[in-house]
C-alpha cells in the first residue's frame, strides 16, 4: 500500500473514537451559526486532547490513555441511506486530486521509484519525450515511497459514515451535550426540554437511530454564553444554579463569540476549522435522496471506436466486466462524457465557496482557548468518569452471571490455561448471521465492555472480552457476533503495547469470510480489510496485504475495486524484491475501475503510471491499449493536448494492430484534433504526425524542367530530379565548371567562386546558401512513408517557408515574414490538391514554390490536411487505390490540417581534434536558398546530332542556342575533355552559315557524294588537323562558341553547325558539354551560369588504309627523267557489320 501520513496506530485509533451526542436549543445553535458552524462543527478542531489522561481499570491498576479523541455529532434520528454514503464516497474521492505534475496535469504527486535492476525510474507519460534521461536517477532510494491522499480521505470517510450496528457498540454514542443559549428567558427548563428530549429518542420505540452505549446515557449541560451580546452576571447566575442543580462535574458554562464580526480584518485569526470541514458530509441528510448514485452516460459523437472501458452502467456500483482491460474493441463506438463530470466540478465549485466562506469570525484567540477547555474539562470530568464506571458496573455484572471470583480481567489466564478446544471450520458452521441476543444478553455485554475498553485504549483488557465474546459467539452460531469479535479481537492483539502476542491475522481472514460469505455484508468486509492491510503493510508483509485487497474486489462496487487494486499494485513496488510488472499491470486494473465508476481523472492517472512499465518494452499491444486509454479519458476531461499526444504516440510507432484497429486509432486522433483547433482556430499549425518524412532524403531542384526531345530537335540533356546521383560525374562537372572559370579570369579561380549545384540532395555539398533565381522554380522533392496498413489521403499540399525580402544592391533589407501560401506576390507556392499515399507505401512529392522577389528564402516544412479515404482498407494484398483518379478519392469527411517540419542534420565534423572527440554536426543548407536577381537563361538544342559514328569519321549536325530570359547572355563558352571530338569551323575557312540551309560552299569541309550505290558519304576535309582539338585527354579546353555581335537576345535563338569526329577508339562514349555564359549585368552573388549536356557517342571501326611509296624506274616522265614515284595503297575494311566502297580521289 502507498504510505499515509498517520501510523497505522494513530490511524486505528483515531477510527474508533468515544462518540458524544450534540443536541442544541435553537438560541444556541444561532449563537454559533454567527461563526457559520454549528456546535458540532465549532468543537470539532479541538476534540484532541493536549496531555496524557489517567483512569483505572477494574483491578484499580492505573491506566494511561494518550492522544485521545472524541467526535462530537448533531443527533440525527434517521440513518444514512446507501445512495447517500455512494455519493459522498464518488464526492470524497473525486476532490481529492494529485497534486500539479511535471507533465500537464496527469502525473501523479510525487516521484515514482520503480527498482528495475536495482535502478530507479521516474514515473513518465507517453508525451514526455525526455523519459529516457530520468532513468537511473535516484540511486539512493531503497524502496517504494508514494501518498494516495484520496485513498486516505476515502477510508476516513468510508469508516465515519459506516452505520450504527446492533452486533458491536464502537458507532454508539455514549454521552449527550445538551447545550443552551444564556440569553433564553428560561434556561433551566430549556435544560429539561432537551433532556426529555434525548430521552424520548432514546428510550421510544418511535426512533430506531441513533444507537446509544448504555440506557443511562451520560448528560452533560452546557451553558452557551454570547460575551458580545449578553450579560454575563445573569450567566454567572444562571450557571450557579446549574451547578447545584446538576453537580460541577456535569456542567459547564462556555464563553464565546468575544469579538464582533463586522470589525475590521487587521486582526488575523487562525480558521482550523476549514482542514476539518466538508460541504458534503454524511451528518446532513437534507441534500441526499434514498436512491443509488447513478452516473449518465451522454453520447455525443457516432465515428469513434469505444475502448471497452464505459459499458452500460445502473449505477454507481453495479457493473460488470464485458471485456478484459486489456482487450480493444472494434465495433463502433463514441467518446463519452458523465454528467458525474459535471457533478464533480460543482462539488469542487462548492468546496471552494465554502473554503471562501470564514469560519470563527466572531471567535478571538481566547474564545479558541475556551472551547479546548470546554472539550478537556468534559473528558477529564464527565466522560472517562463516566466510562470508568461503567466498566466496572458491566464487569461486576458479568462476575455475577458468570459466577466468576473476582474480576474478569484477573480470571483471563485461568480462562485461557486450560486445554483448548478446536474450533470449527467456517464452513462447517451455520448460517445462522440472522440471530438476535437480548440487550441484557451476557454476550453482548462482554461485547460492550470489550468496545469501552478498546475505546479508551485498554487494548489487553479489550482483546481479553473480544476473546471471550467471540468463544461464546461461535457456540451459539452467532456469525454476525463472532465475526465482529474476531475483527477487534485481532486489531487489539496488535495495538497492545510490547506485542505480548503477535497479530492474528487468521481471525481477519475468519472475519472476512464470515462478513462476505455468509453475513453478505460487503461493508463489513471491507472495514475489515482496511484495517488488516494496514497492519499487515506495517510488518512488511505486502504481499499477504496485496492478496487480501485483491480477494476483496468484486463486482458490486467499481470505486472499491479501484481503490484497493491501487492498494495492492502499491504493495506490490514495496516489496523487498519490488514486483514492478504486477505494480503496472494492477495498476491497469484499478484505471479500469475508476473509469467504470466515473472517476476519470484518478483512471488517468493510473493509465499514465502504468506506462513507466510498459512504455519502451516492446509490447506494443499493451502500450496502445493504455495510450489509446490516455486518449480517452484525456479528451473527457477536455485535456485535449494531452489527448492529441497520446494519440499521436499510438500512431507514430510501429503498430501491430490490424487494419481496422489502426483506422479506428486515426478516427480517434483526428476527431480528437479537430476539437483542439476548434479551440484555437487563429493559432499556429501543430505537428501532425502522419505520414512519416525522411528529411534526410530531401532532394531541391533548382530551375525548370527539362524540355523532352521533339522529332531530330533533342535538347541538352542538363539536370533533372529523374536523375540518379553519380559522385563521380558530379566531380567531373565541378572540374568543367572550375576550369573555364579560370580561363575566363586569366588562369586564377575567384576566392568566391561557388559550383553550381542544381540539384541538392544528401550526398552534395550543402555547406553553403545555395543560389536561386527569380522567376525560376524551385523544386522540392519529399519522401513520405505510410507506416499504418490504411492508406492516408493528403490534401492541399504545400510547402511552407519563410521569406526575407532583401536587395543585394542595397543596403536596407526587408522585414521578415512566415507564410505558407498565401503571398503569392512575394513567393508563389503550387499546392498539390489530392495525394494518396497506400499502406505501408513511401511515395515522394514534387512541390514548387516560385520567387518574384530577391531575398533570403526558408523552407520550413510542409502544411497539409491529413484525412482517410473512405472505406479504404488493403484485403489481401489488393490496393484499393488500383483505378482511382486524381480527384477522385472519397474521403470520410474527417480531415486535420497541419504541418510537418523539414528538420535536415547537416553531416559529422571530423576535421579538428575537438570534432573528432566529439560529435559535432555542420549545417545543411539545401532548404536555405538566396533568390539573386535576374539572370540570362540559356537552353540548347541538338539537331540531327547522331548516335552512332565510325572511328574518325566526320558528321555535320546543328546547334540552336535559345535565350529564353528576358534579360541578354554574352561570353558563351563551352568546355569539354574531348575537345577532339566537336569544332564550330576552321581557322582557315570563311565564316560558318548560321543555319542548315544555309551555302554548303562556305563550311569548313566539303563533301562528295559517290554513285547512288555507296552505302556511305565520304568526308573530305579542306581544313587544317588544328580545327579539332588535340584530344591528348590532357586539360579540358575550353571553346568560343561565335555568336553573332558575341551576344544572344532575349527570345533570339541561333543555329551553329557542329562538325563532330568520331572517337578513334571503337565502343560507347560519354562526352560532356559544358556551357558557359553569363550576363551584360554583372551581379554579386551570381556571375555565370552553366548548362550540362552528355553526348552517347557508340563509334565502331571502318576501313584500315596503308600507302607505300616507291620510285618507278620503269617510267620516265616526257623530258626523260625517270624521278617518277610509286604509291601502293591496301585498303582494308575492318568493319565486320558494313560495306564501304572505294573511290579514286585527286
Amino acid at each position: 500500500m502507498a504510505q499515509c501520513v498517520q501510523s497505522v496506530q494513530e490511524f486505528i485509533q483515531d477510527s474508533f473514537v468515544p462518540l458524544v451526542a450534540a443536541l442544541c436549543s435553537e438560541e444556541a445553535e444561532r449563537l454559533t451559526r454567527k461563526n457559520s458552524l454549528s456546535f458540532a462543527e465549532l468543537v470539532k478542531p479541538f476534540c484532541r486532547l493536549t496531555s496524557e489522561v489517567h483512569m483505572r481499570d477494574p483491578n484499580n491498576q492505573l491506566h494511561i490513555i494518550k492522544n485521545l479523541k472524541i467526535a462530537v455529532n448533531n443527533i440525527i434520528t434517521h440513518p444514512p441511506q446507501p445512495g447517500a454514503i455512494r455519493k459522498l464516497l464518488n464526492d470524497v474521492v473525486s476532490v481529492s486530486q494529485p497534486a500539479e505534475g511535471l507533465v500537464a496535469n496527469v502525473i501523479t504527486a510525487g516521484d515514482y521509484d520503480l527498482n528495475i535492476s536495482d535502478r530507479s525510474v521516474k514515473a513518465s507519460v507517453p508525451w514526455y519525450s525526455n523519459w529516457k534521461e530520468t532513468l537511473m536517477e535516484l540511486n539512493t532510494s531503497t524502496f517504494y515511497s508514494a501518498t494516495t491522499p484520496w485513498f486516505e480521505s476515502y477510508r476516513e470517510c468510508f469508516l465515519q459514515s459506516m452505520p450504527a450496528s446492533d452486533h458491536e457498540f464502537l458507532n454508539h454514542y455514549v454521552a449527550c451535550m445538551l447545550v443552551v443559549s444564556s440569553s433564553e428567558p428560561e434556561p433551566v427548563e430549556q435544560f429539561l426540554k432537551l433532556s426529555q428530549e434525548q430521552h424520548r429518542i432514546q428510550h421510544s420505540s418511535e426512533y430506531l437511530y441513533p444507537k446509544w452505549f448504555i440506557p443511562n446515557t451520560l448528560k452533560y449541560y452546557v451553558l452557551l454564553h454570547d460575551v458580545s451580546t449578553g450579560e454575563e452576571q445573569r450567566a454567572d447566575s444562571i450557571y450557579e444554579e446549574m451547578k447545584q442543580r446538576y453537580g460541577t462535574q456535569g456542567c459547564y458554562l462556555l464563553k464565546i463569540n468575544s469579538r464582533v464580526s463586522n470589525r475590521g480584518t487587521d486582526e488575523q485569526i487562525p480558521d482550523p476549522w476549514s482542514q476539518y470541514l466538508q460541504k458534503n458530509t454524511i451528518q446532513n441528510q437534507d441534500c441526499y435522496e434514498d436512491c443509488p448514485y447513478t452516473v449518465i452516460s451522454s453520447k455525443n459523437t457516432d465515428h469513434l471506436i469505444s475502448d471497452g472501458l464505459d459499458s452500460e452502467i445502473k449505477d454507481g456500483l453495479s457493473n460488470n466486466f464485458k471485456t478484459h482491460p486489456l482487450q480493444l474493441d472494434h465495433p463502433s463506438g463514441s467518446l463519452d462524457s458523465t454528467d458525474y463530470m459535471k457533478a464533480t466540478a460543482s462539488l469542487q465549485d462548492s468546496k471552494k465557496s465554502s473554503s471562501g466562506t470564514p469560519h470563527g469570525a466572531c471567535l478571538t484567540l481566547t474564545d479558541h482557548d475556551r472551547i479546548r477547555q470546554f472539550i478537556q474539562e468534559f473528558t477529564f470530568r464527565g466522560l472517562l468518569p463516566h466510562i470508568e464506571k461503567t466498566i466496572r458496573q458491566l464487569n461486576d455484572q458479568l462476575i455475577s452471571r458468570k459466577g466468576l471470583s473476582r474480576s474478569l480481567f484477573s480470571a483471563t489466564k485461568k480462562w485461557f490455561s486450560g486445554s483448548k478446544v478446536p474450533e470449527k471450520s467456517i464452513n462447517e458452521l451455520k448460517n445462522t448471521s440472522g440471530l438476535l441476543y437480548p440487550p441484557e444478553a451476557p454476550e453482548l455485554q462482554i461485547r460492550k465492555m470489550a468496545d469501552l475498553c478498546f475505546l479508551v485504549q485498554h487494548y489487553e483488557l479489550a482483546y481479553s472480552c473480544y476473546h471471550t465474546a467471540k468463544k461464546d459467539f461461535l457456540n451459539d452460531q452467532a456469525m454476525l457476533y463472532a465475526a465482529g469479535a474476531l475483527e477487534m479481537a485481532a486489531v487489539s492483539a496488535f495495538l497492545q503495547p510490547g506485542a505480548p502476542r503477535p497479530y492474528p491475522a487468521h481471525y481477519m481472514e475468519t472475519a472476512i469470510q464470515t462478513y462476505r460469505d455468509i453475513c453478505k455484508n460487503m461493508v463489513l468486509a471491507e472495514r475489515c480489510v482496511l484495517l488488516s492491510a494496514e497492519i499487515l503493510k506495517s510488518q512488511s508483509k505486502y504481499s499477504e496485504a496485496a492478496a487480501l485487497l485483491i480477494r476483496l474486489t468484486s463486482e458490486d462496487s467499481d470505486l472499491r475495486s479501484a481503490l484497493l487494486l491501487e492498494q495492492a499494485a502499491h504493495c506490490f513496488i514495496n516489496m523487498k524484491s519490488p514486483m514492478v510488472r504486477k505494480f503496472a499491470f494492477h495498476m491497469i486494473l484499478a484505471g479500469h475501475r475508476f473509469s467504470k465508476a466515473g472517476q476519470k481523472k484518478h483512471a488517468l492517472r493510473c493509465y499514465c503510471q502504468a506506462m513507466q512499465v510498459y512504455k519502451g518494452k516492446g509490447w506494443s499491444l499493451a502500450e496502445d491499449h493504455i495510450n489509446f486509454t490516455i486518449g480517452r479519458q484525456s479528451f473527457t476531461l477536455r485535456q485535449l493536448d494531452n489527448a492529441v499526444s497520446a494519440f499521436r504516440h499510438i500512431l507514430i510507432n510501429d503498430s501491430k494492430q490490424p487494419p481496422a484497429q489502426q483506422g479506428a486509432f486515426l478516427r480517434e486522433y483526428l476527431y480528437v484534433y479537430k476539437n483542439v483547433t476548434q479551440l484555437s482556430p487563429d493559432g499556429p499549425l501543430p505537428q501532425l504526425p502522419l505520414p512519416y518524412i525522411n528529411s534526410s532524403a530531401t532532394r531541391v531542384f533548382f530551375g525548370h524542367d527539362r524540355r523532352p526531345a521533339e522529332g531530330e530537335k533533342q535538347a541538352a540533356t542538363h539536370v533533372s530530379l529523374d536523375q540518379e546521383y553519380d559522385s563521380e560525374s558530379s566531380q567531373q562537372w565541378k572540374e568543367l565548371e572550375e576550369q573555364v572559370v579560370s580561363v575566363i579570369n586569366k588562369g586564377i579561380i575567384p576566392s568566391n567562386f561557388q559550383p553550381t549545384q542544381f540539384c541538392l540532395n544528401r550526398y552534395s555539398d550543402n555547406s553553403r546558401f545555395p543560389l536561386a533565381v527569380i522567376e525560376e522554380p524551385i523544386t522540392v522533392e519529399v519522401s513520405f512513408r505510410n507506416p499504418l496498413k490504411v492508406p492516408l489521403l493528403l490534401t492541399d499540399l504545400s510547402l511552407l517557408w519563410k521569406f526575407q525580402p532583401k536587395d543585394f544592391n542595397a543596403k536596407h533589407d526587408g522585414e521578415t515574414k512566415e507564410l505558407g501560401t498565401c503571398d503569392n506576390d512575394m513567393i508563389g507556392t503550387e499546392a498539390i490538391a489530392e495525394f494518396l499515399i497506400n499502406s505501408e507505401e513511401t511515395k515522394v512529392a514534387r512541390l514548387k514554390l516560385f520567387p518574384h522577389q530577391t531575398g533570403e528564402l526558408h523552407i520550413l516544412g510542409v502544411v497539409y490536411n491529413l484525412g482517410t479515404v473512405q472505406g479504404a482498407v488493403t484485403l489481401d494484398g489488393i490496393d484499393p487505390s488500383i483505378g482511382l483518379q486524381t480527384g477522385k478519392f472519397v474521403s470520410n469527411g474527417l480531415s486535420v490540417r497541419g504541418r510537418q517540419d523539414l528538420e535536415i542534420q547537416g553531416p559529422r565534423l571530423n576535421n579538428t581534434k575537438e570534432e573528432k572527440t566529439s560529435i559535432k554536426y555542420g549545417p545543411d543548407r539545401r532548404l536555405d536558398p538566396i533568390i539573386t536577381d535576374e539572370m540570362p537563361l540559356l537552353e540548347v538544342f541538338f539537331i540531327n546530332f547522331p548516335t552512332g559514328l565510325l572511328c574518325g569519321e566526320i558528321r555535320k549536325a546543328y546547334v540552336e542556342f535559345v535565350n529564353v530570359s528576358k534579360c541578354p547572355l554574352t561570353a558563351l563558352k563551352v568546355v569539354s575533355k574531348h575537345p577532339e571530338f566537336f569544332t564550330f569551323g576552321g581557322n582557315t575557312s570563311v565564316l560558318t552559315p548560321l543555319s542548315p540551309s544555309a551555302s554548303e560552299n562556305c563550311s569548313a569541309y566539303k563533301t562528295v557524294v559517290t554513285d547512288p550505290t555507296s552505302v556511305r558519304t565520304a568526308l573530305l576535309s579542306s581544313a587544317s588537323s588544328v580545327d579539332f582539338g588535340v584530344g591528348t585527354g590532357g586539360q579540358p579546353e575550353v571553346i568560343h562558341v561565335p555568336l553573332p555581335d558575341a551576344v544572344l537576345l532575349p527570345g533570339a535563338s541561333v543555329q551553329l553547325p557542329m562538325w563532330l569526329r568520331g572517337p578513334d577508339e571503337e565502343g560507347v562514349h560519354e562526352i560532356n558539354f559544358l556551357f558557359y555564359y553569363e550576363s551584360i549585368k554583372r551581379h554579386s552573388k551570381m556571375c555565370h551560369r552553366v548548362l550540362r549536356h552528355t553526348a552517347v557517342i557508340c563509334t565502331s571501326r571502318s576501313l584500315h588504309i596503308r600507302a607505300t611509296v616507291c620510285r618507278s624506274n620503269a617510267l620516265e616522265d616526257e623530258e626523260g627523267r625517270g624521278d617518277n614515284m610509286l604509291v601502293f595503297v591496301d585498303v582494308e575494311n575492318i568493319n565486320t557489320e558494313d560495306l564501304f566502297q572505294t573511290h579514286e580521289c585527286f
